[in-house]
Protein backbone atom coordinates (compact mmCIF):
# COMPACT_ATOMS: atom_id res chain seq x y z
CA UNK A 1 0.00 0.00 0.00
CA UNK A 2 1.46 3.84 -1.03
CA UNK A 3 0.41 6.64 1.49
CA UNK A 4 0.30 9.97 0.98
CA UNK A 5 0.11 13.08 4.00
CA UNK A 6 -1.70 16.33 3.46
CA UNK A 7 -2.69 18.79 5.07
CA UNK A 8 0.39 20.57 7.01
CA UNK A 9 1.07 24.22 7.38
CA UNK A 10 1.90 27.14 9.90
CA UNK A 11 -0.60 27.70 12.51
CA UNK A 12 -0.46 29.78 15.78
CA UNK A 13 -0.81 28.32 19.03
CA UNK A 14 -4.08 27.82 19.65
CA UNK A 15 -5.30 26.60 16.64
CA UNK A 16 -6.38 23.14 15.11
CA UNK A 17 -5.32 21.19 11.84
CA UNK A 18 -6.76 18.07 10.35
CA UNK A 19 -4.13 15.91 8.70
CA UNK A 20 -5.10 13.80 5.87
CA UNK A 21 -3.36 10.46 4.70
CA UNK A 22 -4.62 8.99 1.35
CA UNK A 23 -3.78 5.12 0.44
CA UNK A 24 -3.75 3.36 -2.68
CA UNK A 25 -2.29 0.39 -4.17
CA UNK A 26 -4.13 -2.32 -1.80
CA UNK A 27 -7.52 -2.48 0.26
CA UNK A 28 -6.97 -0.05 2.80
CA UNK A 29 -9.44 -1.93 5.10
CA UNK A 30 -6.78 -4.22 5.71
CA UNK A 31 -4.40 -1.97 7.51
CA UNK A 32 -4.28 -0.87 10.86
CA UNK A 33 -2.61 2.20 10.94
CA UNK A 34 -1.43 5.42 12.38
CA UNK A 35 0.48 8.92 12.91
CA UNK A 36 4.28 9.65 14.02
CA UNK A 37 5.76 12.27 13.89
CA UNK A 38 9.61 13.48 14.32
CA UNK A 39 11.08 16.79 15.53
CA UNK A 40 14.43 18.08 14.51
CA UNK A 41 16.85 16.55 16.08
CA UNK A 42 14.45 14.05 17.60
CA UNK A 43 13.78 10.29 17.40
CA UNK A 44 10.23 9.37 15.55
CA UNK A 45 7.34 9.21 18.22
CA UNK A 46 3.99 7.74 18.15
CA UNK A 47 0.88 10.10 18.22
CA UNK A 48 -2.40 7.93 17.62
CA UNK A 49 -3.51 4.67 15.84
CA UNK A 50 -6.77 3.20 15.24
CA UNK A 51 -7.49 -0.16 13.97
CA UNK A 52 -8.51 -1.48 10.83
CA UNK A 53 -12.26 -0.77 10.92
CA UNK A 54 -12.05 1.89 13.50
CA UNK A 55 -13.08 0.02 16.65
CA UNK A 56 -10.40 0.65 18.69
CA UNK A 57 -7.77 3.60 18.71
CA UNK A 58 -4.59 4.98 21.06
CA UNK A 59 -2.75 8.05 21.88
CA UNK A 60 0.39 9.33 22.97
CA UNK A 61 -0.10 11.09 26.61
CA UNK A 62 1.41 14.20 24.83
CA UNK A 63 -1.98 14.54 22.48
CA UNK A 64 -4.17 13.02 24.25
CA UNK A 65 -7.64 15.08 24.45
CA UNK A 66 -6.44 17.18 21.89
CA UNK A 67 -5.43 15.14 18.83
CA UNK A 68 -8.25 12.90 17.25
CA UNK A 69 -7.47 10.09 14.66
CA UNK A 70 -10.44 8.52 12.37
CA UNK A 71 -10.30 7.07 8.97
CA UNK A 72 -12.60 6.25 6.01
CA UNK A 73 -12.25 3.14 4.36
CA UNK A 74 -14.65 3.81 1.90
CA UNK A 75 -12.70 6.85 0.72
CA UNK A 76 -9.13 4.93 1.56
CA UNK A 77 -8.23 7.58 3.61
CA UNK A 78 -6.88 8.31 7.40
CA UNK A 79 -7.66 11.86 9.39
CA UNK A 80 -5.50 13.30 12.31
CA UNK A 81 -7.77 16.10 13.47
CA UNK A 82 -5.51 17.95 15.96
CA UNK A 83 -7.39 20.91 17.85
CA UNK A 84 -5.10 23.19 20.79
CA UNK A 85 -1.90 23.06 18.99
CA UNK A 86 0.73 23.86 21.21
CA UNK A 87 4.40 25.02 19.59
CA UNK A 88 5.89 21.57 21.13
CA UNK A 89 3.62 19.70 18.41
CA UNK A 90 6.22 21.34 15.42
CA UNK A 91 7.26 18.57 13.47
CA UNK A 92 6.96 16.52 10.31
CA UNK A 93 4.35 14.41 10.72
CA UNK A 94 3.78 10.51 9.30
CA UNK A 95 1.01 8.15 8.47
CA UNK A 96 1.85 4.37 8.57
CA UNK A 97 0.30 0.73 8.31
CA UNK A 98 0.93 -2.17 8.93
CA UNK A 99 -0.84 -5.32 8.36
CA UNK A 100 -1.07 -7.03 11.62
CA UNK A 101 -2.32 -5.98 15.08
CA UNK A 102 -2.61 -2.46 16.30
CA UNK A 103 0.84 -0.83 17.44
CA UNK A 104 2.76 2.07 19.01
CA UNK A 105 5.73 1.08 18.16
CA UNK A 106 7.53 2.94 14.75
CA UNK A 107 9.45 -0.22 14.02
CA UNK A 108 5.96 -2.78 13.78
CA UNK A 109 4.94 -0.37 10.63
CA UNK A 110 5.88 -1.56 7.52
CA UNK A 111 4.22 1.40 5.33
CA UNK A 112 5.18 4.86 4.95
CA UNK A 113 4.00 8.43 3.85
CA UNK A 114 6.29 10.64 2.56
CA UNK A 115 5.52 13.11 5.57
CA UNK A 116 3.65 16.82 5.83
CA UNK A 117 4.88 19.60 8.12
CA UNK A 118 3.19 21.09 10.92
CA UNK A 119 4.44 24.06 12.81
CA UNK A 120 3.22 26.05 15.46
CA UNK A 121 4.22 29.47 16.40
CA UNK A 122 3.97 30.77 19.75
Amino acid sequence: VQLQASGGGLVQAGDSLRLSCIASGRTFGWYNVGWFRQAPGKEREFVAAISWNGGGTDYADSVKGRFTISRDNAKNTMYLQMNSLKPEDTAVYYCAARSSSRSSLRYDYHYWGQGTQVTVSS
